[in-house]
């Protein structure tokens, strides 16, 4: 075979965030859009001879095409090897475990997360570093740099490897191994867990429904719930990937997995659920009747770790995201362990991990991971959830009412305002930073402000500073107000709010979360002047 060198011209917007790129999959379809972001992550990154890439994604539509397409490019820029999953497919977390299990240089997955798939769908290219996480802010504004430097391209002309069976071949001189993409996953859990354990679970009568989503995780559950642990057939729900999810969205939420939470909160329910999202490092956790914030769920993983063999010995810490409620930092206070805040993107909690201080992290957004991998990872969340039921033996809802009478509750919610116009928005965050220092001591909605500030982060493990990543609140009752804003554009931006309250191991935990939060909603409002500024009485969406 040859090697083409292509001429190109930089094209403009390829800039990668810390999921990676992720645009229209027209866009990616047109042509040279993929050719040009995958060579500036080899130019980027000093270049592909000589080594080991991981390869794989979400199953999303153009993904198959797209991984051909990409392992020509490797050979073509002289890599030597590349593992790649049976059909393309890998799970974000599997593909992570990979890159760190093969000691690759890096791997390249295919997935825009949540967000839909399809010939109108989203798809994403995202480059992920040697310690198996997302490619951290110097490397990406290095591809970012590349893709303005572009004036060729290089790629075999051998023809797209067929990858529908796993086994070895030649790529040009690249060598291509084709692999399970759920055996070495799946022995990892192995070693975490214990499986006899949960499968005495399943074989006690307990029930599960885990709604795949039609996405990615689906082979991973069938082979683990069902297979491995013996929960019947049918436990997995939507569980075959398809290429635009079933014409739904891969999003592991209340509303998009509504069919789920209609199971749980009826007269059928199981006696525990959970759903997962597109490239599987999210999720979502329920039992019967209930919802279980992923804050809380943080939280009670942290508390109950060691219910699972592979954290026997302790967390070392507990980190989590700014806006993410403080459910965890109760949990580190009781345990004597630190509890880090950190801003949202999971490059900062892999910082951590490396550095061996913290070992469980989560998000609000309905990801939580621990230090064996360096992804968020839906699936390890619901086995860490099964392991601390096959220990309690209880009800969900009795695991959470325990949890908060040794811990307290923190009622929290995210309210958000979508498409209110770009200046309005940025006049009233600037007009709130501008009030930050005479906020302190103040009294709004009958809640006394003891805290406020422009969240900055210092990095403990390299010394680098992250600077204006929200507006916190804090009031002397221990409430919260947490204000940032995202997705300025054409559209308008939107709000985000989040709002949390605390009882205590002896106060009431029984109260609805918007009449709990009252208050906090009043005073934030107040503070905000949400409305006067915005137009908006009300937030458009509540979680």
């Amino acid at each position: 075979m040859t090697i083409r060198t292509v001429e190109t011209k930089p094209i403009a917007g390829q800039k990668p965030g810390t999921s990676g790129l992720r645009k229209k999959t027209a866009a990616f379809m047109a042509p040279g859009y993929l050719e040009n972001f995958v060579q500036a992550i080899f130019d980027g990154t000093g270049g592909a001879k000589g080594k080991t890439y991981v390869l794989g994604g979400d199953g999303r539509f153009f993904g198959r095409e797209a991984a051909g397409t990409i392992l020509r490019m490797m050979a073509a820029n002289g890599a030597a090897r590349a593992v790649v999953g049976r059909g393309a497919l890998l799970s974000t977390p599997a593909a992570s475990h990979l890159i760190r299990l093969r000691k690759a240089d890096g791997g390249i997955i295919l997935s825009a997360s949540h967000n839909p798939g399809g010939p109108d769908g989203d798809f994403g290219v995202k480059f992920n570093t040697p310690n198996g996480g997302p490619a951290p802010e110097p490397v990406t504004e290095a591809i970012f740099a590349a893709t303005g430097a572009l004036t060729r391209y290089l790629i075999s002309d051998a023809p797209s490897p067929d990858l529908s069976a796993e086994g070895a071949f030649d790529l040009d001189g690249m060598a291509v191994e084709v692999v399970d993409p759920v055996a070495d996953y799946q022995a990892l859990m192995e070693r975490l867990f214990d499986f006899r354990a949960l499968r005495a679970l399943f074989a006690s009568g307990f029930t599960m429904r885990f709604d795949a989503m039609h996405a990615v995780t689906g082979p991973y559950a069938t082979a683990i719930l069902e297979g491995a642990l013996g929960a019947p057939a049918g436990t997995v729900m939507n569980g075959e990937p398809s290429e635009d999810f079933g014409g739904g969205h891969p999003d592991p939420n209340p509303v998009w997995a509504k069919p789920l939470v209609d199971l749980v909160m009826g007269p059928e329910a199981p006696d525990f659920a959970a759903a997962s999202d597109g490239d599987g490092d999210r999720n979502m956790i329920l039992g019967r009747g209930l919802y279980v914030t992923p804050s809380d769920s943080l939280a009670v993983l942290a508390a109950n770790a060691s219910a699972a063999p592979g954290y026997a010995g302790g967390l070392r810490g507990v980190a989590r995201s700014m806006p993410t409620s403080r459910a965890a930092d109760d949990v580190a206070a009781a345990l004597g362990i630190p509890c880090f805040e950190t801003p949202t993107g999971w490059k900062f909690f892999g910082n951590l991990l490396d550095a061996g201080m913290a070992t469980i992290c989560g998000e609000e957004s309905a990801g939580t991971g621990s230090d064996h991998v360096r992804e968020k990872d839906g699936l390890w969340a619901v086995l860490l959830w099964l392991s601390i039921l096959a220990k309690e033996r209880k009800p969900v809802s009795e695991v959470m009412a325990a949890h908060w009478r040794r811990f307290g509750r923190r009622y929290y919610s995210r309210h958000d305002y979508e498409g209110i116009d770009s200046d309005a928005a940025a006049e009233m965050m600037a007009a709130l930073k501008a009030r930050l220092p005479s906020l302190p001591g103040a009294t709004f909605g009958g809640l006394t402000v003891e805290a406020a500030d422009d969240f900055a982060y210092a990095d403990p493990t390299d010394g680098s500073v992250t600077a204006g990543q929200g507006v916190r609140v804090a009031f002397a009752c221990g409430a919260r107000a947490v204000f940032r804003l995202s997705g300025t554009g054409t559209e308008g931006a939107t709000l985000r709010v989040y709002l949390e309250r605390r009882a205590p191991p002896e106060g009431d935990h029984g109260e609805e979360t918007q009449a709990a939060l009252a208050a906090v909603i009043a005073a934030a409002e107040e503070i905000a002047g949400i409305a006067a500024r915005t137009g908006r009485s009300a937030p458009d969406v509540m979680t």
